[in-house]
């Protein structure tokens, strides 16, 4: 049922992958997953940028520098987290958002819709045991000088992804009653 993959679904970081490869046969299949979220006026304003091997090691020191060059006070530690994660990953997805040029739909729905697309792909993730998580850094604003976007795109985060060796915690929810209004 796919109301137990939707509970099984976890945030898995990338301090807890393993170095297995992830084939680009099984990253297109996640992908696939995204593009058939819900989109209003079929617009599909989802774009991915994959980034696997050398280009995840570019990204971490692009993020490091620019993280360097905008904050007052940088703090080691984090410069070398910046650096160190990107090559963790076994992949990293920059999901973007292609805003629509007509304006046909408010862009809180475009964004929505790209989040659907994030969400179908962290559930097959999850049914193929493959550990992923969603960052949306403040350094994302700064991306246009690492991608080449187009006119009304922007990032919206990474999706990194990565095989992981054991258990993923459980959690709990509270009563979805607690959060409901019945009229």
């Amino acid at each position: 049922m796919i109301i137990d993959l939707i509970k099984a679904r976890r945030a898995v970081f990338p301090a807890q992958y393993n170095d297995k490869p992830i084939s680009k046969e099984t990253i297109e299949k996640v992908l696939e997953a995204g593009n058939w979220a819900p989109t209003h006026k079929k617009t599909e304003p989802w774009r991915f940028k994959v980034l696997q091997g050398e280009a995840q090691e570019k990204l971490g020191l692009f993020l490091s520098l620019k993280y360097m060059e905008t904050d007052p006070k940088p703090k080691q530690f984090k410069v070398e987290k910046l650096i160190a994660n990107p090559k963790k990953a076994g992949a990293i997805i920059a999901v973007c958002m292609q805003r629509d040029p007509k304006d046909s739909i408010p862009e809180w729905e475009e964004i929505a819709a790209t989040a659907m697309a994030v969400q179908n792909m962290w559930l097959c993730c999850t049914e193929m045991g493959i550990g992923s998580y969603w960052s949306s850094p403040g350094l994302i604003k700064h991306m246009g000088d690492f991608f080449n976007l187009n006119q009304g795109e922007v990032c919206l985060g990474f999706f990194y992804m990565g095989y992981y060796d054991g258990e993923i915690p459980v959690v709990s929810r509270g009563p979805v009653a607690d959060k409901t209004v019945w009229m």
